[in-house]
């Protein structure tokens, strides 16, 4: 078999079982892709020892017969997870250095069932960005081209390095985490599937946090049933997490069986933005006429706090990052600056500070001390949370009566050129969030699958929303809008 490194979990899964492929023949494979992409600068620290030597492991495991899904698949991990002697900079210049000594839950159970880590993936700083321009690492670039233009495109944010690589076929899955769409949105961008669990699904111990009320890690893969497998070895109670659920983890896989017959699928008005383009405006449409057409009800229905999301979100998750990123001090860990002869401790943590976060991290830390402020407090802060209480309390309701998902658009638009939105204006980046905040701050599952291409040959996405704690539900009714749409549109090869 050539091309290993474009099969997908279940395929190499299957492959694996049969004895047709090993896991080294499957990592070597995916080596060599990565070695040659390095102008999509997905990948920024190559674990390739680390690899061979767990393939190594997992073929030993799979003979012995008692491998679970993901044993001895490649795959790439977001560099947000912390991972034991592996620098985990979560691509910022302030943890320069850094080798935790520990390992990241997440990281850790997929290590325990088998997957073979390829090494760690580019991202926005400390998450915070929505194209990924932010790394100090560079710009990680989508393998997609609009038409014949040679201009780099973004591969969405935070998660970019992780969706460039599972849709370049550099590794056959990633991790990624989403705080307000970062994994949602980049799966959409380059025409991959990608789903953010239910709040306390996945333990956040050992991922760097953002906003802590917000971040939920989960996968990111070529299909949909991919994101079911990865998602049952990422899931799972962790006493280390004080959020994290105390809940059995189902069986994700054996749940897709694309019926979706007599599904009430809830069509939100407020999402008809003004200025949508009219290709997302269709491909909404066209999958609301595809799940009705698989034996769903297609209703109408209103989430009328929606207008209030963006607001409130960029409220809560720069105070609760300002409070987290105190910690960057350089006292303990990561970067230090040079100090002059007669600098004490407060030039210490302004130097280190002003030299170790980039711009992006310092405008949120900014806004976020300052809504936390005591003038403002009340003011921002507190009105911000009674917010999302009703954001949540809409869905709350609209589930209540007898809703089982709801379909929007993933994007307000298909990828942009790198450099496109600049720092002129970051709140035109920030409107790139303004379909997925509303997901994070109810702490609700979402998935996004690719669903069609725009006029100039790039992926859109449709995002699902489900019920908390039934994943598998959403993931079922995802599976029957991939069949539906059958999207198996591939980037052409440039890198």
């Amino acid at each position: 078999m050539s091309d290993l490194n474009k099969l997908g979990l279940a395929e190499a899964r299957d492959a694996l079982r049969k004895g047709d492929v090993t896991s080294v023949e499957l990592t070597e494979s995916c080596l060599k892709a990565i070695d040659d992409a390095d102008a999509l600068n997905a990948f920024v620290h190559k674990t390739p020892e680390i690899a061979l030597e767990r393939a190594k492991a997992a073929d030993a495991r799979i003979k012995e017969g008692d491998a679970p899904s993901m044993c001895g698949l490649p795959i790439g991990i977001k560099d947000l997870f912390c991972t034991k002697g592996v620098p985990s900079q979560a691509a910022s210049k302030i943890l320069e250095g850094f080798k935790p000594e520990y390992e990241s839950t997440v990281s850790q159970q997929l290590a325990d069932a088998g997957a073979v880590m390829l090494g760690k993936l580019n991202m926005d700083e400390f998450a915070m960005g929505s194209s990924n321009e932010t790394s100090v690492y560079g710009n990680a670039v989508s393998p997609w081209r609009r038409g014949n233009d040679d201009a780099q495109l973004t591969p969405g944010g935070s998660s970019g390095g992780s969706a460039s690589a599972v849709a370049a076929d550099l590794c056959l899955a990633a991790t990624g985490t989403d705080t307000g769409g970062s994994i949602r949105q980049p799966a959409a961008f380059v025409g991959i599937t990608g789903i953010k669990p239910t709040y306390g699904r996945c333990s956040r111990w050992g991922i760097v946090a953002f906003a802590s009320s917000l971040d939920q890690a989960g996968p990111m893969t070529k299909n949909v049933r991919d994101a079911a497998i990865m998602l049952e070895t990422m899931c799972g109670h962790d006493p280390k997490d004080s959020t994290s659920a105390e809940l059995a983890v189902p069986n994700f896989e054996a749940m897709l069986t694309g019926d979706i017959k007599g599904k009430k699928i809830g069509i939100p008005k407020e999402y008809r933005m003004d200025g949508m383009p009219a290709e997302i405006e269709k491909l909404w449409a066209d999958g609301a006429a595809m799940l009705k057409d698989a034996g769903a009800e297609i209703v109408d229905i209103s989430l009328p706090h929606t207008k209030y999301a963006l607001p409130a979100y960029y409220v809560i998750a720069p105070a609760e990052a300002s409070s987290n990123l105190a910690r960057y001090d350089g006292v303990r860990y990561g970067r230090r600056a040079h100090l002059a002869q007669g600098d004490g401790i407060t030039e210490m943590y302004e130097k280190t500070r002003a030299e170790g976060f980039g711009h992006e991290v310092q405008r949120r830390v900014m806004i976020g001390t300052y809504v936390l402020s005591a003038g403002f407090y009340d003011a921002y802060y507190n009105r911000a949370r009674r917010v999302r209480t009703l954001i949540k309390k809409d869905f709350e309701d609209v589930f209540a009566a007898g809703v089982d998902a709801i379909l929007t658009p993933a994007t307000p638009s298909a990828s942009f050129g790198l450099g496109e939105m600049t720092e002129a204006d970051p709140v035109q980046m920030y409107l790139n969030d303004v379909f997925t905040v509303t997901v994070n701050l109810a702490g609700l599952p979402g998935v996004s699958v690719p669903a069609g291409l725009d006029a100039q040959g790039l992926p859109l996405g449709l995002q699902l929303i489900g019920r908390p704690w039934e994943e598998g539900d959403l993931l079922n009714t995802a599976y029957a809008l991939e069949n539906a749409a059958g999207f198996v549109a591939k980037p052409g090869k440039w890198w």
